[in-house]
């Protein structure tokens, strides 16, 4: 018995629920809401999308539970409490959304699209001198499946490209970081940073002033990681003293934005709305069915996420 838990619409849990049965005809999968007593306790597996605490805790047999989402932070404590296997979304079709994005935003602000975009609004007519991209560092914080697509693509383009993690990676033609020693060289370097990693307590509020000093004055900023990564007021007074030039922004800590953030009227701020890499039902579907059809064939939970590390 297969449970489907989230906290999407009616319309989104029937359009999932239609390609999980196309993908796996012989199981018996229910939506959360529509399971009575007995199938909640026959249930040894969830498929999920933000699911509430108390509804994983409904389900006393679960073995483990398949996110939709790349992004599992919410999760962690309540899997750990559980001692609950809980599977990110690893889609190879996210991979590369993300770094069609991450190409897209990083030659917006090499090109200097929010600085033509004011000079319109002012009726200025200024032509901008123009930076060959081998001249623009590029890089990228996070070296995962989705960081590492972002900066083959990027480097394809002509960028110099250099990508931090926390243990050594080894990328062809990427200047490749590791450790806090690591971290301050690369930002020295760095025009236009981009952020990818995991929202975990080492993560939290990472982007703050100190943070920020490391970079060259007029350096741009692209999120595309989470909203609690960065440290709001550090980014605003860092864009006011002109330490920051411009800043992407896809991800906020409260989302939607609220009419009265400050977010919306800082012209040196680009607002998207979680945008850079949604899910493909399609391709995530299959992803899923696999690693359950793996499970029921070989009787092998899936590698799960790392609660230790968060991620």
């Amino acid at each position: 018995m297969i449970a489907l838990v989230t906290q999407l619409s009616d319309a989104k849990n029937q359009a999932w629920l239609a390609l999980f049965k196309e993908q796996m005809p012989a199981e018996d999968i229910v939506i959360f809401s529509q399971m009575n007593h007995e199938q909640r306790l026959a249930c040894d597996i969830a498929i999920i999308a933000n699911p509430l605490l108390e509804q994983l805790e409904s389900l006393p047999n679960l073995v483990w539970a398949h996110s939709l989402w790349a992004g599992v932070e919410s999760l962690v404590k309540a899997v750990k409490k559980m001692k609950l296997t809980l599977v990110r979304l690893i889609d190879p079709m996210l991979s590369q959304t993300m770094a069609e994005a991450a190409l897209a935003w990083t030659l917006y602000l090499h090109r200097d699209m929010p600085k033509y975009a004011k000079q319109q609004s002012q009726k200025v007519w200024h032509q901008i001198e123009y930076i060959e991209p081998k001249d623009r560092h590029v890089s990228i914080l996070g070296l995962g499946a989705l960081g590492q697509e972002a900066a083959k693509v990027i480097q394809a383009q002509g960028f110099n490209v250099s990508g931090w993690s926390y243990s050594q990676k080894n990328l062809e033609g990427v200047s490749c970081y590791h450790g806090e020693e690591g971290l301050q060289t690369m930002l020295t370097e760095t025009h236009i940073l981009i952020c990818l990693l995991p929202l975990t307590d080492m993560t939290r509020g990472l982007i703050n002033r100190e943070f920020i000093a490391h970079l060259p004055d007029g350096a741009q900023l692209i999120n595309f990681a989470r909203g609690g990564i960065i440290n709001s007021n550090d980014l605003f007074a860092a864009l006011d003293a002109g330490e920051l030039d411009h800043a992407v922004l896809d991800v906020f800590e409260q989302e939607p934005l609220t009419s009265e953030s400050e977010y919306w009227s800082n012209d040196k701020v680009t607002v998207l709305p979680h945008i850079s890499a949604q899910t493909n039902p399609v391709s995530a579907s299959r992803i899923v069915a696999t690693n359950i059809n793996n499970y029921r064939q070989q009787g092998i939970v899936p590698e799960g996420v790392d609660v230790g590390k968060g991620y």
